[in-house]
């Protein structure tokens, strides 16, 4: 199954799952800066969706509370990102890649970095 579309506070309530592991609705809303704190219903009605979206789920319940965990990755987040990026330019990456390096967020590692990956994603396709 493919993640849906996750918005802002959706995407930032699934860094703090992954970072921080089993949390319940009320340890999510803490982990929020105080003056960025959404108030708890908001926090709670978000992790309800994520959780119909599948991205994360009940563990169990102490008192009162249910403890939620990411069942999506951050990979898996991460890739639907970039995928919806590229449909606004068609698929293209070089835009993209252009304003990456106009603006210097491109380093010289990234470039290492992804001319690894084109070598070994270039020889698993040799291979089949």
């Amino acid at each position: 199954m493919t993640l849906p579309r996750l918005s802002k506070l959706e995407l930032r309530i699934m860094r703090i799952l992954w970072k921080r592991g089993e949390l319940s609705i009320r340890e999510v809303q803490e982990a929020f800066p105080a003056g960025q704190r959404p108030a708890y219903t908001t926090i709670q009605t978000t992790v309800y969706r994520l959780e119909g979206k599948a991205a994360v789920e009940r563990v169990r319940k102490i008192g009162n509370a249910h403890i939620f965990r990411a069942v999506a990755s951050r990979r898996e987040a991460e890739r639907r990102l970039v995928d919806e990026l590229l449909s606004l330019f068609d698929g293209r990456s070089q835009p993209v890649m252009s304003y990456l390096i106009e603006t210097g967020s491109l380093t010289l590692d990234d470039v290492r970095e992804a001319e690894t990956a084109l070598r070994k994603a270039a020889r698993g396709k040799a291979r089949k």
